[in-house]
């Protein structure tokens, strides 16, 4: 099938994140959101200027909840976050593996039932230590386990399916979703990357029911169309593209971000958050529903 090629070359931020990760756009504030997951750090931009919040702990993921509050998902639990006020502290909803001190919370993504989903991985990436959870009106479940890095987290807007990958497996998944946003049946394979040796990082549905994902170490977002064919490739500077995410006024700008851990000395880009905007357009997240 015949693929489009786009170059993105357009630094949204300068900051470095040695592992940038979980954009978000806040429909409501209309302000970019994500996480330096090495640096225990939040940051975000908009139009009067750039934040940072620092925390004690890795956090990794966030979802909207209302003009003020955000989810945050740490190495520890799941957190509510005023981030309109000038003395932000993170209240706790519920614990996420607060025990066990070798692993931390990764990617994660709002359902369209308002569900927050959040993939939990070793700190050293240890095989299998990591797992796929649900948090639903007040319930936190575990859906996946025996994951090594969780990430790809997203879900077709038609309510459907969910979609998920285990970085190092090389394969994204498609697990059926039931009438309340769980899953159904088995998980198949959506989209089969070994043969390329790519590396699914994460990734976000557009209006359109594509797939596009963040491929670690290959400076690309791919998209696919949703019978799992390559439409389109967007290279960045940066190698290490970790996550994507559509915002912007009319949701037609991709933020891709990127990590300046283990980079080549050679990607000067390495961290940096890039922009592109596209023909592509995307719909808002879904707030989440405590």
């Amino acid at each position: 099938m015949m693929q489009t090629i786009v170059v993105a070359d357009n630094v949204f931020d300068l900051r470095v994140c040695q592992l940038g990760e979980g954009p978000l756009w806040h429909p409501v504030q209309q302000r970019w959101y994500w996480f330096d997951i090495l640096q225990n750090r939040l940051l975000a931009k908009d139009t009067q200027g750039d934040y940072s919040w620092q925390f004690d702990e890795m956090v990794s993921a966030a979802g909207w909840i209302d003009e003020s509050h955000l989810l945050i998902a740490s190495e520890t639990g799941l957190y509510t976050l005023n981030t309109l006020s000038q003395n932000a502290t993170k209240l706790l909803l519920v614990e996420l593996e607060s025990n066990n001190h070798l692993t931390r919370s990764n990617d994660g993504r709002t359902d369209p039932w308002g569900g927050f989903w959040i993939g939990t991985m070793g700190k050293q990436a240890e095989l299998g230590l990591g797992s796929i959870y649900r948090y639903y009106q007040g319930e936190m479940r575990q859906l996946v386990t025996g994951i090594t890095i969780s990430n790809a987290i997203c879900f077709a807007h038609d309510k459907t399916c969910a979609y998920y990958t285990d970085t190092p497996s090389q394969q994204i998944m498609r697990q059926p979703l039931d009438g309340q946003g769980w899953p159904k049946g088995q998980a198949e394979v959506f989209i089969d990357l070994r043969r390329q040796n790519l590396n699914p990082d994460g990734a976000v549905i557009d209006r359109y029911g594509n797939l596009w994902n963040a491929q670690w170490g290959a400076s690309e977002v791919a998209c696919y169309n949703p019978a799992g064919e390559l439409i389109k490739r967007i290279t960045f500077p940066a190698k290490q593209i970790s996550c994507p995410a559509f915002g912007g006024l009319n949701m037609d700008l991709l933020l891709a971000t990127s990590a300046a851990v283990d980079a080549d000395k050679e990607d000067t880009s390495a961290g940096m958050t890039f922009t592109i905007n596209l023909e592509a357009t995307g719909l808002p997240e879904y707030s989440v529903e405590l």
